[in-house]
């Protein structure tokens, strides 16, 4: 019989202890509403660290939430939309080969919902890519949810800054879907996931010439100081995938802030520019080839921009994506003046 008692914590404290309810939650026997546990998925204890604590899920969850898209993206690409019964904040429209699977879970929230809206339905496992989710402005701190018994997961790329990982690198993003498929019981489909990723990932360097020889500017947003991409998040992990020279590789984190006169001495070759709904590429574009001070680089007059979709620059499964389009837009990119 599926436990209600999350709707009214006080009464149901009372009522039965956590380890009783991590038993009913995992281990309680499927009902006409809930699944039964597919023949691929293996049941059991699995034990990890998770922003540098220690994590037990007693057995594969049955009602999870996701919060973000990356969180939610990688649960689809497991195909463990069965296993879902809330998603919430979505940064772009779902990817097409998951939009099927998509539409069989509820939206609980445009952006994060309350912790009431949560509590509302019943998880027993929570998913986040980002640190905000697990907030007072999104579904309350993850030490509250562990008492009642529901285990929470944040991206290691999310946690906080001293046990998130040094330098973001792809081995980083599939560890996570690693630990993901292993929570749930489908180690198989992570370990399927990944060589195909891996595959892509190959391919796109190899078609970039000269890649080490080119300076890039990874320009996330921000007119009066640049926001750009640093050493050690997801703009310098998809750059050193492809193998290209990060122009701000000094900086520490994963973005920083920089100045448009440090920008013009160091003279990019290729220019990305994200892309926002709020902050759109073209807008970013017109903005370079008007500044003063910029719009006679190479880069600028030789119009060598790349777009990359915002989605693409969270760890998950879209990062071969930016990966496939920064390779895809150097190799497309104009000759350099001179050259």
């Amino acid at each position: 019989m599926r436990v209600r008692a999350l709707r009214s914590t006080v009464s149901w404290r009372a009522a039965a202890p956590l380890s009783v309810l991590a038993v009913l939650l995992a281990g309680c026997s499927a009902t006409a509403n809930e699944p039964e546990t597919p023949p691929s998925v293996s049941a059991g204890p699995v034990t990890l660290a998770n922003c540098g604590a220690p994590l037990t899920v007693p057995a594969p969850p049955a009602r999870a939430v996701t919060m973000n898209q990356p969180a939610t993206e990688i649960m689809l690409a497991l195909g463990l939309q069965d296993r879902m019964i809330g998603t919430a904040y979505l940064d772009d429209t779902i990817l097409p080969q998951y939009a099927a699977a998509y539409a069989e879970v509820p939206v609980l929230a445009k952006e994060y919902p309350s912790k009431e809206k949560l509590l509302e339905a019943e998880p027993d496992f929570v998913y986040a890519s980002f640190a905000s989710a697990f907030t007072d402005e999104g579904a309350g701190d993850r030490q509250s949810w562990e008492k009642l018994g529901v285990r929470t997961y944040n991206s290691p790329a999310g946690c906080a800054k001293e046990t998130r990982p040094a330098k973001l690198s792809t081995e980083d993003v599939f560890a996570e879907i690693r630990d993901i498929a292993a929570i749930f019981g489908v180690r198989d489909r992570a370990e399927a996931l990944i060589a195909d990723q891996q595959a892509r990932i190959a391919a796109a360097a190899a078609t970039v010439a000269d890649a080490t020889a080119t300076t890039v500017l990874w320009w996330d947003g921000g007119s009066d100081a640049p926001s750009v991409g640093a050493c050690c998040g997801a703009p310098g992990m998809i750059m050193q995938a492809v193998g290209v020279t990060n122009a701000f590789a000094d900086l520490s984190g994963s973005w920083a802030d920089s100045s448009w006169e440090t920008v013009a001495d160091r003279n990019p070759d290729a220019i990305v520019l994200i892309d926002a709904g709020w902050d759109p590429a073209a807008a970013k574009r017109a903005f370079l080839q008007r500044n003063p001070t910029l719009k006679d680089l190479p880069a600028v007059r030789g119009n060598r921009f790349i777009a990359i979709p915002f989605s693409s620059t969270a760890a998950g499964v879209r990062n071969v994506l930016g990966i496939e389009a920064l390779a895809r837009g150097l190799s497309a990119l104009p000759a350099k003046a001179g050259s």
